[in-house]
């Protein structure tokens, strides 16, 4: 370093943290060996599975059906039904209520199909009504509500107002891409696609794919004609 210096050139950089990958450092090898495998135990055991005490919470939880570990928020769970074979992935917020010891007006709030997958990171917050239907597949970071914020008052914060739920319905067969949002009162019908980043705020209807914010249809399937392009405005 110092012959660099004197050089006038600059000293090489060095990572301690990355060793030269022609000389591994046997003992940080290990360690991060060690690491990855008690990391992987832990999202086994902390994962929620149909034996686990856990599922008992549930309204009802699937054969097969899985939360994995770590979660985010998992609240109002007796207002939950899972089918067979659901996968919520890791990171994701689950809820049912604005906190869990709140009492809802139906027994079953949030339901979701049989085989389906949710990416990781999503959230789903449900107030009164939210149903996904069988086979339906989500990326990662996908939002879903039924609820939101009211803005009656000027005075109040508006995070303490709140407005009157509106269902959802996820149709079966669907996929959300990565990042969607839906919003109260919409309805996406069944073996729809939303393109990634869009907002649904409506009404969409079967084998579509609909895009942007708030989403549209661009394509539809028609019988006899197949797909079938669809203009703005249309």
């Amino acid at each position: 370093m110092a012959a660099a210096e004197a050089n006038g050139k600059d000293p090489p950089l060095r990572c301690f943290a990355m060793p030269d990958a022609r000389y591994p450092h046997k003992p940080s090898r290990r360690a991060s060996d060690v690491i990855g495998s008690l990391w992987e135990r832990i999202c086994r055991l902390g994962t929620i599975g149909t034996a686990s005490r856990r599922a008992a919470r549930f309204g009802h939880f699937g054969d097969a059906s899985a939360i994995l570990f770590p979660l985010i928020a998992l609240y109002g769970e007796k207002y939950m039904h899972l089918g067979n074979r659901v996968i919520i992935g890791p990171h994701c917020s689950i809820s049912c209520g604005v906190a869990p010891d709140q009492v809802l007006a139906h027994d079953v709030v949030l339901r979701i199909g049989d085989g389906v997958l949710i990416g990781r990171g999503s959230g789903i917050v449900a107030h009164e009504s939210i149903t996904i239907g069988e086979n339906v597949f989500t990326g990662h970071n996908v939002y879903i509500t039924d609820a939101n914020h009211g803005y009656e008052s000027l005075d109040a914060a508006i995070g303490h107002q709140f407005a009157a739920p509106r269902p959802v319905s996820i149709g079966a067969g669907s996929w959300l891409g990565h990042g969607t949002i839906v919003l109260p009162g919409a309805h996406i019908g069944e073996h729809v696609v939303i393109g990634a980043g869009s907002v649904v705020t409506g009404v969409i209807p079967d084998r579509c794919v609909a895009v942007g914010n708030p989403a549209r249809v661009i394509r539809q399937w028609e019988p006899g004609s197949g797909w079938v392009a669809v203009s703005p405005g249309s």
